[in-house]
């Protein structure tokens, strides 16, 4: 690295809005100014952003690790990812591998999630620690600490046909977790399951339902206490039949960086997740817009790997998406950079200014009016080093993690049609 790099004649979006800044201005790893004027002093390396825009690096609020997660996400500019379940031997590699590399994404997690004995997502991780009663929960949120666990995951069941937890020892997790500090994510997958993790008293919860419409009262609860939701449309548009994943392979400005391998297996299958017992998508998508319009707090998450996603490509989609619901395309930015962020107690990250970590994305355009815009990267940044968009396409870390999904995919997709075609059975394959 330079002893600093400065940007010139950008616009900047700090996080939450645009500044009146044209200039940001980095060195060992950290933002030292932002102006109004350009901030580069001799010596610097200067970066003409020719009116284009930097943002904070991105964060994907939901993903899943397979070898090469990591690597793949920085290519499209996320330069953290919030993992929703690994387990504790692949999440430490994961960190290890943060830790010592800028050429990769960086991670946190909640490792091992809390569910039932046989309940999702069983048929993907197991064997794992599950629990069946209320006075297991302390025990249950110690060993995640142990392990290393960043925050807690727990599975709600109401709506499917999984084993899953009672009301009682969900509460009995929130209140453990709360106790060590812990920020508590729900897994939801019905309006039942949404009411039964806001009585309990959760911070957050992951994906929409999509098996009836959110009820007024429910959704001015989950504003009233303030629990964020991280939607995963771009999953879930998927899971219930749309082509999603084509829409990501078929915009130039990601396929460039995708590669053949991964374009193939997102233009393919999309049709065999179909099923006439399956809810309409345009229902979740309502329902993000009526959690938007309450004023609940939405974070962009894509659950990648799951079918029809992958790592930070897909981050990209589920922006497009939440705008499609009606927030601004400065909400949908603060989705997946100040707000996670805030979230997660990411100080450090998710806002351009001066301290704050230089994670940055220069992009071509203006995504404040176009959030397609965030496609168009120029540059991007871990800790004040530039990343090198072409290395993981037909590398090694590709090879591993194409083997590693196809594997995963062919498990989830046996045991799925081995329970029949209900959408209770599909809807589970996110986690």
């Amino acid at each position: 690295m330079a002893a600093a790099t400065t940007i010139v004649n950008a616009k900047v979006f700090d996080g939450t809005k645009l500044q009146d800044w044209t200039s940001v201005r980095f060195a060992d790893g950290l933002i030292t100014e932002c102006s109004v004027a350009s901030a580069a002093q001799a010596g610097d390396e200067v970066i003409d952003a020719a009116g284009g825009t930097v943002l904070p690096g991105l964060i994907d609020a939901h993903v899943h690790l397979v070898p090469g997660a990591l690597a793949q996400s920085l290519t499209f500019g996320v330069t953290t990812v919030l993992d929703m379940f690994s387990k504790p031997d692949l999440v430490a590699r994961a960190k290890e591998l943060a830790g010592s590399r800028l050429d990769v994404a960086d991670v946190r997690s909640s490792g091992v999630g809390a569910t039932a004995p046989g309940g999702h997502p069983s048929i993907m991780y197991a064997p794992f620690p599950t629990l069946t009663a209320a006075d297991q929960a302390e025990q249950f949120v110690a060993e995640r600490i142990t392990e290393g666990s960043d925050y807690l995951k727990i599975f709600s069941g109401t709506g499917g046909l999984w084993p899953s937890l009672d009301s009682e020892t969900i509460k009995a997790l929130v209140t453990a977790a709360h106790a060590r500090g812990l920020v508590v994510v729900a897994h939801v997958s019905s309006t039942a399951g949404v009411e039964e993790a806001v009585s309990a008293g959760v911070d957050a919860l992951a994906h929409v339902p999509a098996d009836a419409a959110l009820d007024k009262a429910l959704v001015e609860r989950i504003a009233e206490a303030g629990i964020v939701v991280g939607p995963t449309l771009a999953t879930i548009e998927n899971t219930l039949g749309e082509p999603g994943g084509a829409a990501v392979a078929g915009d130039p400005r990601l396929a460039e960086a995708l590669g053949d391998a991964w374009v193939r297996r997102l233009t393919s299958g999309a049709a065999g997740w179909r099923g006439r017992k399956m809810p309409p998508y345009s229902r979740a998508e309502d329902n993000v817009r009526r959690l938007a319009d309450a004023g609940v707090t939405l974070l962009a998450g894509t659950d990648a790997p799951n079918p029809g996603t992958v790592f930070g490509a897909s981050l990209h989609r589920e922006l497009e998406l939440l705008v499609r619901c009606g927030i601004s395309p400065a909400q949908a930015l603060a989705a997946a950079t100040s707000e996670p962020a805030r979230v997660f107690g990411l100080g450090d990250r998710g806002r351009v200014g001066a301290g704050q970590r230089a994670d940055l994305v220069l992009v071509s355009g203006n995504p404040l009016t176009d959030i397609t815009a965030t496609r168009a990267i120029e540059r991007i940044w871990r800790a004040g080093m530039a990343c090198d968009r072409r290395a993981f396409v037909a590398s090694a870390a590709e090879a591993e993690q194409l083997d590693a999904f196809d594997a995963q995919v062919a498990k989830v997709v046996a045991a799925v049609r081995g329970r029949g075609p209900t959408f209770e059975h599909r809807k589970a394959t996110t986690t």
